[in-house]
C-alpha cells in the first residue's frame, strides 16, 4: 500500500480507501460478520483511512467502525459526513442546532470524543456562500469536538468555493472515467492550497 499527505491535516493516508457505505446495508442486506470481515481486510490489506456517513444505515455503519477501532491497534483515521438527514437541503437547514446535534450523534455512533474528519454532506450550492456556516465549524473544531472538517461535493464549482475557506481540509468529490472536470479545472487549485482529495468514483451525482 502506497501513502501520501491528506493535505494540511499531517496525516498520512493509504491511497486506496475504504468507502463504507455498503456496510451500512443500504445497498442490500449485509451481515455483522460480513461487515466485519471486509473493515478488517481492508486493515489487513494496509488501509488506514475509512470514509462514512451519519445516514450509511442510519449510524450502523459508523457503529461498525468503532466496533473495528476496538478490535485493531493499528491508526485508523475515520471521516464521516452529516446534512443528508434533512428531508430538503437548504442552507437554514444548516443551522448551528442541527449540526451540534448531527456531530453529537457521530460521536455517539463513532464511540469517540473527538472526529477526525467530518464533511459537509453534499449541502446545497448556496451554502458555500454563507461564511457564518463555516465559522460554526470553526468552533467546533475550537470545541474540540472535531480535529478537522471538509466538504462532500457535486460540482467543481462548489468544490472551488469550498477551498476559499482557509479551513476546509478536504474536498470529497466525483472523479472517474466519465468525469473529468475535476482534474482539468480543480485538483490544481487544490494542490496550491494543499488541501486533500479525496476522490470518489460514484458514476451518479448525488451522495
Amino acid at each position: 500500500m502506497n501513502y501520501r499527505a491528506l493535505g494540511r491535516t499531517g496525516w498520512k493516508v493509504s491511497e486506496v480507501s475504504f468507502g463504507a457505505w455498503a456496510i451500512g446495508g443500504a445497498w442490500g442486506n449485509v451481515s455483522d460478520a460480513d461487515a466485519m470481515a471486509a473493515l478488517h481486510k481492508a486493515v489487513d490489506s494496509g488501509i488506514n483511512f475509512l470514509d462514512t456517513a451519519d445516514v450509511y444505515g442510519h449510524g450502523r455503519s459508523e457503529r461498525h467502525i468503532a466496533q473495528l477501532k476496538r478490535e485493531r491497534k493499528e491508526e485508523i483515521i475515520v471521516a464521516t459526513k452529516a446534512g443528508r438527514k434533512l428531508e430538503k437541503q437548504t442552507v437554514e437547514g444548516y443551522s448551528k442546532a442541527n449540526l451540534a446535534g448531527w456531530i453529537d450523534e457521530n460521536l455517539k455512533n463513532l464511540n469517540t470524543d473527538c472526529l477526525d474528519l467530518i464533511q459537509l454532506h453534499c449541502p446545497p450550492t448556496d451554502a458555500y456562500y454563507h461564511p457564518e456556516l463555516f465559522d460554526v465549524m470553526d468552533g467546533f473544531v475550537k470545541a474540540g469536538k472535531i480535529r478537522y472538517y471538509g466538504v462532500s461535493v457535486e460540482r467543481v464549482e462548489e468544490a472551488l468555493k469550498a477551498i476559499e475557506y482557509p479551513n476546509v481540509q478536504t474536498v470529497q468529490i466525483i472523479f472517474n472515467c466519465f468525469r473529468q472536470r475535476p482534474a482539468e479545472l480543480f485538483f490544481a487549485q487544490a494542490k496550491a492550497r494543499q488541501v486533500g482529495i479525496l476522490a470518489g468514483c460514484r458514476w451518479r451525482a448525488g451522495c
